[in-house]
């Protein structure tokens, strides 16, 4: 393996591993926050511990791992939620192999994002799909997103919120201060294409990167981050309809490279640019 997933190296892995069918490749990243997809068929993790919360979500296969005195059992579709500093194992429960997505973040992010609050402790490392794990399951619906300054805000707010929910102790019911998110709103949808830092916004509005994460989400149904997009995806939409590349409509609106933007399009109408573009084209009529 060319990483370390999160302090498990290549030696604590079974010897028995073949290369083609067991394999960890490694997401977009940023500081405090690594997102993983792994294949497992003749490898297993030995036991270990990790000093960060790590948020997977079973795609295919049996995932089975032993954690706080028990064996237990992941199925697809099924997230598992394990604490900083707990010991567990991993490996596929079947001949059929395993596929999973991992998030882990720093403890760190979580605590700021709740104010400073005591860390919430899920005790039920397992849990089905429901609306209350909605949305750390879209956490790893792309691990090659990239990870901006504003949606790693956002990140460390969902996964705040829904922990704290998964422990029982949900947060404080929190008034909107619509003058501040507005003006949030409003300056990213004056120039998305910008990479606007969250310390900008802070200044902005006058309250802080977690504030505005909660209270923009309940203001306009979304977060920041995936506002901004969509107006990215505005840009992108009148560039290419003029004619323009793929290329040049990626790097104007603000987009990574054409590829990020390729996910996103896709993601927000059901086709890809390339199709967007062929679809919408106008026909060229002769002179008369």
């Amino acid at each position: 393996m060319r990483e370390t997933l999160r302090g498990v190296d290549a030696a604590r892995l079974e010897r028995s591993c073949v290369r083609e069918r067991n394999s960890i490749r490694f997401g977009a990243k940023a500081f405090g926050v690594e997102r993983a997809e792994t294949h497992l068929t003749t490898c297993a993790f030995e036991p270990h511990r990790h000093d960060s919360y790590a948020i997977g979500i079973t795609i295919a296969g049996v995932q089975s791992f032993r954690y706080r005195g028990a064996r237990r059992i992941c199925l697809p579709g099924q997230l598992h939620v394990l604490h900083p500093d707990e010991t567990h194992d991993g490996a596929a429960a079947t001949e059929a192999g395993l596929h999973y997505r991992i998030l882990y973040i720093e403890p760190a992010l979580i605590r700021d994002a709740l104010d400073g609050r005591e860390l919430p402790f899920v005790a039920d490392p397992v849990h089905d799909p429901t609306p209350a794990t909605r949305s750390l399951a879209g956490l790893l619906d792309d691990i090659d997103e990239p990870i901006s300054d504003l949606s790693r805000v956002d990140i460390a707010t969902v996964i705040a919120d829904t922990l704290s929910t998964l422990a029982g102790r949900p947060g404080r019911r929190l008034s909107i201060d619509l003058r501040a998110v507005t003006l949030v709103r409003d300056h990213l949808a004056a120039d998305p294409s910008q990479h606007t830092p969250a310390h900008t916004l802070e200044h902005l509005s006058g309250i802080d990167r977690f504030a505005i994460a909660r209270q923009f989400r309940r203001a306009f149904g979304t977060s920041p981050d995936r506002y901004r997009t969509m107006r990215r995806l505005d840009l992108a939409r009148a560039t290419i309809e003029r004619g323009e590349s793929l290329a040049r409509a990626a790097a104007s609106a603000g987009f990574a490279d054409q590829s990020h933007m390729t996910r996103q399009f896709k993601r927000a109408y059901g086709m890809t640019p390339a199709r967007w573009a062929a679809a919408t084209a106008q026909p060229n009529h002769p002179h008369q």
